[in-house]
């Protein structure tokens, strides 16, 4: 393609209704992006029974949607999502492309960059605009350090880390354009097929949506001391997590597991107890703007890591600052 323009966000629909907030944080990129580069922002939704966000989309930034809905797209499936979002870039001819670091996001960027004949970098925490490119930056190292990246092709791909952008404020009152855009998906190119989905059922926030986290690590000791984490998790509004250690033990639940092969969050507060800090630990959490350590041992690598570091047992730290929290929470 050639004389592309504009930043096109590929947004997600929420399990429940309206848009995955990872769509509103692209926009917010991607209208950052878009005036630095003086290009308009267009947004794509695809699924089944997705027209009705558009509105949502152009409140939340875009300034055109190219809408995708069919009965193809009501799940997942790689075989029948590239194709469409092909023929949606065709459609918008970009200069960047973003779309969400998320299990469909992960999936669809690398098969659609190498259809589009680009590159896509994969979980990135920041973007910006040098020399009219788009400086891509993405942890590295385990989360030790961070790289930058430019792409020679176009369009620029990037997939986003959930929470590393703002969003704007939304402006239901804001105009933009509606384009529906037929899928031409073919039901026999669709190799695969859902045949059973099956939920774990947690209560209160989601770890990936929490902005307290508190997690737990080997030197919690055992499955019961999990449950101190959980009382003052409900009192502060925040998620448990867990370390691969102490999933590995059986202490707490692997789908809780933080980390280079677990959850990756980005709280606004991080509470690491009793954890040593691994490089593959800090990798699913180079996102957090505050973290808080409790260790025993004063060379423990989380220490490098934490804004405010608790240097001791954690049996004898956590009651004072379990009651702290609870004064200032009123309870």
């Amino acid at each position: 393609m050639a004389n592309e323009s504009g930043v096109l966000v590929f947004g997600e629909a929420a399990e429940g209704a309206g848009l995955a907030a990872i769509s509103l944080e692209l926009l917010g990129a991607a209208r950052r992006l878009g005036d630095q580069l003086g290009q308009p922002v267009r947004a794509a939704i695809l699924g089944k029974g997705v027209e009705s966000l558009a509105q949502e989309l152009i409140a939340g930034g875009a300034d055109k949607v190219l809408v995708v809905d069919d009965a193809l797209l009501g799940e997942y499936q790689g075989d029948a999502y590239l194709p469409a979002a092909v023929k949606v870039c065709q459609e918008a001819n970009p200069t960047v492309v973003l779309l969400p670091q998320t299990v469909i996001g992960r999936d669809l960027a690398p098969r659609l960059a190498h259809r589009l004949g680009t590159a896509a970098v994969m979980d990135c925490v920041e973007l910006k605009v040098k020399d009219g490119r788009v400086v891509m930056t993405r942890p590295c190292y385990g989360g030790n350090a961070n790289a930058d990246y430019t792409c020679k092709a176009m369009p620029q791909m990037a997939t986003v880390r959930g929470k590393s952008q703002e969003p704007l404020a939304t402006d239901p009152s804001r105009k933009g354009e509606v384009v529906k855009v037929a899928a031409g998906v073919d039901a026999s190119a669709v190799r695969t097929k859902l045949v059973e989905r099956r939920k774990e059922e947690a209560a209160g926030v989601r770890l990936e949506d929490a902005e307290v986290v508190l997690c737990g690590g080997r030197g919690m000791g055992g499955a019961d001391a999990f449950k101190q984490l959980e009382d003052l998790a409900t009192v502060m509004g925040g998620a448990v997590g867990a370390t691969r250690a102490a999933c590995d033990m059986g202490w707490y639940s692997v789908p809780q597991q933080i980390g280079l092969t677990g959850k990756i969050v980005s709280p606004t507060l991080y509470i690491a107890v009793a954890l040593s800090g691994a490089s593959q630990h800090m990798a699913g959490v180079s996102g957090a703007k505050t973290i808080v350590a409790i260790n025993k041992d004063p060379e423990a690598n989380i220490f490098r890591f934490c804004r405010y570091g608790v240097v001791g047992d954690w049996k004898a730290v956590w009651p004072a600052f379990q009651q702290k929290v609870r004064e200032l929470k009123g309870q």
